[in-house]
């Protein structure tokens, strides 16, 4: 199991081509899911917990892993799944990284990594309903077969188990600045329905107009769409806040491709995503963000909006 993630460090050059590498596994059923490697820290048999009394019942435990305590969630259980039954066939810890967090996932078989690009990445069918686990879909092959991969909305999950406050902390906000936030339209673009209810429950508030979007390709085209028909996007849209890690076209991408048309290359983007640290900082400056935000600070998110505001009334 060591092997599995023994290469992610080299990894990173995919980021910013539209591509990204999937790490699949099982929940002990036959449906095959996936999260993004760069989410992943280790992969690891599972070890020993310890029980925490009154703890969210998501929450199976906690492991000790080299003196840190990590909340290890039944992502079985969370997503939904029955209970499960008769001798468990195998068992293993997920550590993840999301939102300036460390937590792990209790599964069942770890398969391998796959190598793919966003444009192979598809949204889950509409009909699927808002209460689906899922951001997205891809395919695999299996010998002479395809099989359908799940890749899980692990933002849900964590917003199920842990509350995110989008309340804005006293001093973060200006007073003088309040009347004009007003009516100022804000583009977020975000494959988890939750992520995007986040950021729209924080800003719709003071006033803020939300324009959603569930990926970069949608955005892309609406933006193009609204250059095409003469308007001018830096008066339009104060901000657009979009996600990293898309189906069909991923964040850094859509930025690289905004900042090559002379119609909207000046509208400010600010790069809001679960993945955090230095690399995210180095993606933003080579592909032309104006900031980044690791999710999920509303404070921070309500001061970036600030600052832009300012430096346009000035």
């Amino acid at each position: 199991m060591s092997n599995v993630l023994n290469s992610v460090d080299m990894r990173t050059n995919l980021v910013g081509e539209n591509r990204l590498e999937l790490l699949l596994f099982s929940l002990n059923s036959r449906q095959i899911f996936a999260i993004n490697v760069f989410k992943v820290r280790e992969v690891l048999k599972m070890p020993m917990l310890t029980k925490l009394p009154g703890s969210h019942h998501h929450i199976c435990g906690v492991a000790s892993l080299r003196g840190e305590a990590v909340p290890v969630i039944d992502l079985r259980q969370a997503i939904g799944f029955p209970p499960q039954r008769g001798e468990v066939l195998e068992e293993n810890l997920i550590i993840t990284e999301y939102n300036r967090t460390v937590q792990g996932f209790l599964v069942g078989q770890v398969r391998n990594i796959i190598n793919t690009a966003w444009t192979e990445i598809q949204p889950p069918p509409k009909n699927t309903g808002r209460s689906n686990y899922l951001t997205a879909i891809t395919q695999v092959k299996e010998g002479d077969r395809s099989e359908i991969v799940e890749i899980i909305d692990v933002e849900k999950v964590l917003a199920e188990i842990v509350h995110y406050d989008v309340s804005i902390s006293d001093g973060v906000l200006d007073a003088q600045l309040v009347n004009e936030l007003h009516g100022r339209h804000v583009l977020v673009v975000d494959d988890s329905s939750t992520a995007r209810n986040q950021v729209r429950d924080t800003l719709e508030p003071l006033g803020v107009n939300i324009i959603e979007c569930g990926d970069g390709l949608q955005a892309w085209n609406l933006l193009k769409r609204w250059c095409d028909e003469g308007k001018n996007l830096e008066q339009e849209l104060l901000m657009l806040i979009t996600d990293a890690e898309m189906p069909e076209m991923d964040g850094y991408k859509l930025t690289r491709e905004v900042r090559q048309d002379p119609r909207m290359s000046k509208l400010f983007i600010t790069l809001n995503t679960s993945l955090s640290g230095n690399f995210n900082e180095a993606m933003v400056q080579k592909v032309g963000c104006d900031r980044f935000i690791s999710k999920f600070q509303p404070d921070l998110l309500v001061q970036v909006l600030q600052e832009r505001l300012r430096d346009i009334l000035r």
